[in-house]
């Protein structure tokens, strides 16, 4: 049973008491005239009529719906008509203001209009009262007092629930905008979440499987013309390299790869086969280190894509490639070629260096690309390892 039902059943109760407790008033008390008892029975039901076809359906608090203009004043009226007469028969029948005083504000279209009605019955009842009296002084004030006191407890106690009902039409529309706001939230949330993933994925693709796709297509033209088995050999290995992280990427949740063995191992590799694959010198210079995984994943993809750029862009003979480990780890890849030449990380010239340096700035570092004198280009990316910087990796992970 919802909240409205609870409300008119307990309505249906009230009244069905109350009309009870007239009828016997009636029939206990001292006729005024022969029938005047019947009359007062009729008085009472024709109250519950108007309650039961009629104000029923308007006496939910919370859920009701609004009257119309003629229904409310058809409503109120036969009310406080039907109460005077009651007062004109016995003056017991004040009693009947403990149903009809909540309906009028129940069947009120407005605040106004429930305190102009309930003042204006308690004029009619004091006057009906005056008249059983005969308009003795005595009546008149005895009518007129407790009619207004009535009129007074009803705009107290109706106001006061009026207060409430707002409040709850308040609070329940500020909840429904509530639960809106969280499905927006959610909405954009999970677009964000979706987005940063694509540009992770994006990160790993370019800083794995593109470069190994880039060496298969050198080193395939590269067998194009010598044939030689080494080159194929080569070739194969790549492919195979190519074949492992793409498994990584599609299978592990973490970073499509990260460095097997140790970060300097790893950095050896890459600069023999990088070395192994175009024929320009590489130099390794990294000694063992405890480094949080998260950092060394971040610090091979840029000595990666470093490599890539040389191969790419830097038509050099030469390179290096330098880690050292203090209070930051600080990576630098240099080359002997012919310099960025006008260009920068903002430039928009491919993913690679503006990818590395947002996968940087999410373990707080910072990268840096200059030109070097006589000739060639330095890039470094410095990562803080500070016990911040640890969990600010941690967070990024997971």
């Amino acid at each position: 049973m919802n909240t409205s039902s609870r409300e008119r059943l307990g309505w249906d109760i009230a009244s069905g008491a109350l009309f009870i407790v007239i009828t016997i008033i009636a029939f206990v008390d001292t006729p005024r005239f022969v029938g005047s008892p019947w009359m007062l029975v009729a008085v009472a039901a024709g109250i519950l009529a108007v309650y039961a076809f009629g104000a029923r359906r308007y006496v939910c608090i919370s859920e009701a719906p609004m009257p119309s203009p003629a229904t409310s004043a058809t409503l109120q009226v036969s009310l406080v008509a039907l109460l005077a007469v009651g007062v004109l028969l016995d003056p017991n029948m004040l009693l009947l203001q403990t149903i009809v005083l909540p309906l009028i504000w129940m069947t009120a279209r407005s605040v106004p209009q429930a305190v102009i009605v309930t003042l204006t019955n308690a004029v009619v009842l004091g006057l009906a009262y005056s008249v059983w009296g005969g308009f003795q002084q005595e009546t008149v004030i005895a009518g007129f007092i407790t009619s207004f006191l009535s009129a007074a407890f009803s705009l107290a106690l109706g106001l006061w629930i009026t207060r409430i009902a707002d409040w709850g039409a308040e609070r329940q529309r500020l909840l429904s905008d509530l639960t809106e706001a969280q499905k927006s939230l959610k909405a954009a949330s999970h677009e964000a979440g979706a987005t940063a993933e694509r540009s992770r994925l994006a990160r790993e693709v370019h800083d794995t499987i593109a470069q190994s796709l880039t060496s298969i297509v050198m080193l395939a033209e590269r067998a194009r013309h010598d044939g030689s088995a080494d080159t194929i050999a080569m070739i194969e290995e790549t492919a195979r390299d190519a074949l492992r992280e793409t498994r990584a990427l599609v299978v592990v949740e973490s970073p499509a790869s990260t460095p097997s063995g140790s970060l300097a191992h790893a950095l050896h590799r890459l600069g023999e086969r990088f070395q192994h694959e175009t024929g320009v010198a590489v130099r390794v210079e990294a000694s063992e280190c405890d480094v949080p995984r998260d950092i060394q994943v971040v610090l091979l993809r840029c000595a990666q894509e470093g490599l890539a750029n040389v191969r790419k862009h830097a038509a050099a003979s030469a390179a290096s490639v330098v880690l050292k480990i203090s209070e930051d780890a600080t990576l630098t890849v240099r080359d002997d070629g012919q310099g960025l030449r006008e260009a920068t990380i903002d430039s928009g010239r491919g993913f690679g260096l503006s990818g590395m340096r947002d996968r940087v700035a999410l373990v707080g570092g910072a990268l840096g690309v200059a030109d070097m004198a006589p000739n060639g280009t330095a890039l470094t990316v410095r990562i803080p390892l500070t016990a911040e910087s640890s969990l600010t990796a941690e967070r990024v992970s997971e």
